[in-house]
């Protein structure tokens, strides 16, 4: 997190923590419910579950200037769509109505292991 007086944060599978913002609280929580499920739409093609619930999805930043900035991973550093998957999160996102521009940033460390996946991505690819 770059600035942390004046970012929202929201990680997966964990509480939101909200952080000093001039962004109204009930707007800042209207773009983290709005972002989450556009993240939702986004799935991972070999696994039949969204990217979210996958576990993918590292940290959501807000800033006040409401660009988000989105930290996340991948199953494996060698997935197929390594190269287009980040493009399919900006468009999900960047589509949320009053988020001013979306950056991705891919990483592997830590990498991404099963077990953070949701209840709901476990039953999906049944493992639960």
């Amino acid at each position: 997190m770059d600035d942390v007086s004046t970012t929202a944060e929201t990680v997966p599978a964990a509480n939101s923590v909200v952080s000093a913002s001039t962004i109204p609280a009930d707007e800042l929580a209207r773009l983290t419910d709005d972002i989450v499920s556009a993240l939702k739409t986004v799935y991972d093609p070999e696994i039949p579950a969204d990217i979210y619930e996958l576990g993918l999805v590292y940290k959501i930043d807000i800033e006040d200037d409401r660009s988000v900035k989105i930290d996340m991973t991948l199953t494996a550093p060698g997935c197929p769509v390594a190269g287009e998957m980040p493009g399919w999160v900006e468009n999900a996102v960047g589509a949320v109505e009053g988020v001013s521009g979306v950056e991705v940033n891919m990483t592997f460390d830590p990498p991404w292991t099963p077990d953070r996946m949701s209840e709901e991505a476990q039953v999906a690819v049944g493992w639960y």
